[in-house]
Parts: C-alpha cells; structure tokens; sequence
C-alpha cells in the first residue's frame, strides 16, 4: 500500500483529501456507504509464507491495471471476476490490486498519474466525485462508450440521477448502496412489539426503544456507526440539500448547510437517543465493525448501516440464532420520506494511454459491469443491482420474494424520489466536510457543546474547508 504520508507531500492539491485520512481516528478507515477497508494487522504467530508465484502475462497480450478498494472476500471475488474475464479475452489482460481505502486509492492514482503510470480503471467512491474530475487525469466514459454496448437508460433512476454529472456519465456506476434498518426479529418478540413492523420514523424509534429497553430485552436499542454518511443521508430524506448551487450540481458548491432546521433536527434527535441509552457506539469514529459488533452480539435490538452488509448480516444472523429483519431509513415524522442516497463507488477511465489499451479498458469496464456480472455482484454481496436489466431478471427468478433481506433496499432506492436532495451534494472537499461533521456530533453526545453551538462552529469549519480546495483547483 502506497504511504499516506508520501501522498500528502507530492499530491499538494488534494491536501486536504489527505487529512481526512490522518483525522479518522481509528484502525479501520471506512470507504463509504457501509464499505470497509481494514488496515490493522494483528500478529498471533510467526509465520512463514512462501513468496506467491508471479503473474504470468501472455506473451503479446494488451495489459491494463484495475485498482480498487476492497479486501476480505470482495476481493477474491473481484479477483475472480477478472480471471473470469481474462480467460474469455484473449490478448487482453487484466492486473487487479487493492491499494486501501477509498481515499488511498485516488491518492494512489493521482500520484501514478503524476508519474506517468497510471491504472487504467479506477474504483472511486461517490463522494470523491468531484475530486476525480477536478484531477484531471481521468477521461468521461461517455465520450469513449457510445451506441448499444452503453445503454445509459438501462440504470435505475436513482443511480443515473447521481452519476450523471453536467449531462453526462463520467463513470460507470459499479457498487451501490445505501443505509437501511436491520433489526432482530427474536428480540422484538421478547420485547412485546411486533416483528413485523419496525419503527418507521424518529418518532417511532424513540417509543420502540424505550419499550425494548425498559422491558430488558436488550442492553441499548439501536446501532450505527458515528459517520457522516448517515448525516447526509437523513438530511436528503428530509429533502434538505448539504450545499449550494444545487447542492453542487448547478455550478460549483462554495458553502455547506450544516446549520439549519434540518440539521438541528437530525442532530436533536440523534444526542436524546445517546442520553436515554437508546442509541449505542463503540465511541469511536467511523467504526463500522464496532457498531456491527454491538447488533449481532445481541446487546442492541437494530442497526442501520449499508444494505451492502445484507448477506453478512444475513450470516451473522444464521450464526447466532435470530431472524433477521430489514426495513427504511427512519426519518422525522415532520417531513416527507423523500428518500436516499447512492452510496458506494463507480470506476473511472484515465486518459493519456495508448489507443490500444484505451479501447481494452473501455471493453473490461462495459463487461465488468454488464448485466450478468451486476447480478452476481448483487447476489454475493448485498450491493444493489444498478441496472434495469438485472433487475428484470432478479424478479423472474423470484429473487426478492426468496430473499426479503434484500428486498427492504431496492425497494427503499425504488421509491427515492429524484430532487436535487437525494442527487448527492458534489463537493470538492466533501472529505473534509464529512469528518468536521463527525467531531461535531461527537462534541454534541460527549456534552462538550449544544447542538445550536456544535453546528455553527462545524458550518464555519466546514465552509473554509470548501473554500480552501476551491481556491486550489480554480
């Protein structure tokens, strides 16, 4: 894995993308939207592993490299897929590496590009959106992939409604998520509620939990991890949008809404949860494994988290002994549901490469994320499928009805109504944006400030962070 530390110092204008990384704060740097690197290495034993074989190359074959942010088991499958690929296109082959986080692989790319060595293809989450164009080492997919082998219109709404930017798809959609309720059917049952019908708004949530807790069916009620994602997301819920200039989509965002109603509520909320002992974390941020942790060990009743932890927690579940339910994002009874957020990642073409591999690359990304490979992503790790086609397919197997885990997310995508709210804030240094709203909902639970005060200090911090990488790449 490329240092962060030598990519702060030759990658100067994506600085602050840098420090985010230095201010998480723990061991395992999320990615985005339920992802999950993790970097901490526990030594038990002294092992001895003999050095893998190399990679043997066809002799005359046209390479390109793929970098991406997965490991545990969605690497091995990444890595299948690309053999699968390999072995059915001769004279082209594919190199796949993780290179970390989300962060660390744009960081990486950036700094390869620099070099004159840049991947091919690269995974980039979707707030890194802005980051990536502002690079300037990547090429519009749309200018390179036309006509059938495309087919903008066969991705569902809410993905095309997040991807297309200034008209057109820069990248092609790959690993979508967003946020969800799991909850433990056997606890609601202890707890005298219906297993059926989980808390719909805050509201609810708040009644459910302290009939949950009270009743002592389990220690908390509820766990998330303490990460900005879940911020925006109940924010576009409620049809507030986080930055100007159409949340970034109009022209470029020079400020962010972090102090208004819509954030007071979220926020108000979410510090009553945290004092009645309804609401759990492991008091770190951005620790997705602890929050996990917390659910399937049976000390809290719900989770929300990424509907791309649908078939582990489905696991987790057949493990432990308890059904497993899912439902919507909770949202504040004074608004309308409007929705969600695309959460997760896209891959993106980089320019300046020999025609020859520009054209390979372009042929891998369409496979890759064509209609078949979309439904065997979905099916083994709980990602949406983002194509209309994989859909049609899904439902004439009768996949959602055999597998209701699944079916709570798509749904919840499904009915997201299109605003410019549930589009996605493009912000530059959204990074930044998102770890200044994680302190503050940490100083507001810790009680080291109100919600009024925590806000206003974030909107400032917030708002120089913007400006700032504004000032670097205008």
């Amino acid at each position: 894995m490329p240092s962060k530390r030598i990519l702060l110092v030759i990658v100067s204008v994506f600085a602050l993308l840098g420090l985010v990384s230095a201010c998480s704060g723990g061991s395992t740097e999320p990615t985005s939207g339920g992802e999950k690197v993790v970097e901490t290495v526990i030594v038990k034993e002294t092992v001895i592993v003999e050095k893998a074989a190399e990679e043997q190359i066809p002799e005359g074959a046209t390479v390109i490299d793929f970098w991406h942010a997965f490991g545990g088991g969605r690497k091995l499958l990444i890595e299948r897929m690309v053999a699968d690929y390999n072995y059915t296109h001769p004279g082209v082959y594919v190199r796949v590496e993780n290179k970390g986080s989300y962060r660390d692989t744009l960081n990486a790319a950036i700094l390869a590009a620099q070099q004159g060595n840049a991947p091919h293809v690269v995974q980039i989450f979707e707030i890194g959106s802005q980051l990536a164009l502002d690079s300037g080492i990547f090429m519009p997919i749309e200018d390179v992939v036309q006509g059938p082998e495309f087919q903008p219109d066969d991705y569902i709404p809410a993905v095309a409604n997040y991807y297309k930017i200034n008209g057109k798809f820069n990248s092609l959609p790959w690993n979508s998520s967003n946020p969800i309720l799991y909850y433990n059917k056997d606890i609601f049952r202890k707890a005298g509620l219906d297993p059926e019908k989980p808390p719909q708004t805050f509201e609810e949530m708040l009644s459910a939990c302290e009939t949950i807790v009270s009743s002592g069916a389990a220690k908390n009620c509820i766990s998330w991890p303490l990460h900005g994602w879940f911020f925006e997301q109940w924010m576009a819920n409620m049809g507030a949008e986080l930055a100007n200039n159409g949340n970034g989509r109009d022209a470029r965002a020079t400020e962010v809404y972090l102090d208004g109603d819509a954030a007071k509520t979220i926020l108000n909320w979410w510090k009553e949860m945290y004092d009645k002992g309804y609401y759990a974390y492991s008091g770190k941020l951005e620790d997705w494994d602890g929050a996990d942790a917390i659910f399937v060990s049976g000390q809290a009743a719900m989770e929300i988290t990424s509907t791309s932890d649908v078939v582990n927690r489905q696991n987790d579940a057949a493990e432990n002994g308890f059904e497993l339910g899912t439902s919507y994002l909770p949202y504040p009874a004074s608004s309308e549901r409007q929705g969600v957020i695309v959460g997760g990642a896209s891959i993106w073409l980089t320019k300046d490469h020999p025609d020859n591999e520009l054209q390979a690359a372009k042929d891998f990304m369409i496979w890759f994320t064509n209609t078949e490979n979309a439904i065997r992503w979905h099916k083994a790790t709980g990602y949406f499928p983002v194509r209309k086609s994989a859909v049609d397919v899904l439902e004439v197997e009768n996949w959602f009805e055999l597998n209701p885990a699944y079916k709570a997310a798509f749904d919840q995508l499904l009915e997201t109504k299109e605003t410019k709210a549930t589009q996605g804030a493009l912000i530059g240094a959204f990074p930044e944006v998102r770890t200044i709203i994680e302190q503050a909902v940490e100083k507001v639970l810790a009680g080291e400030a109100t919600v009024d005060e925590a806000l206003s200090a974030a909107q400032k911090d917030a708002n120089k962070a913007v400006q700032d990488y504004n000032k670097s790449v205008e």
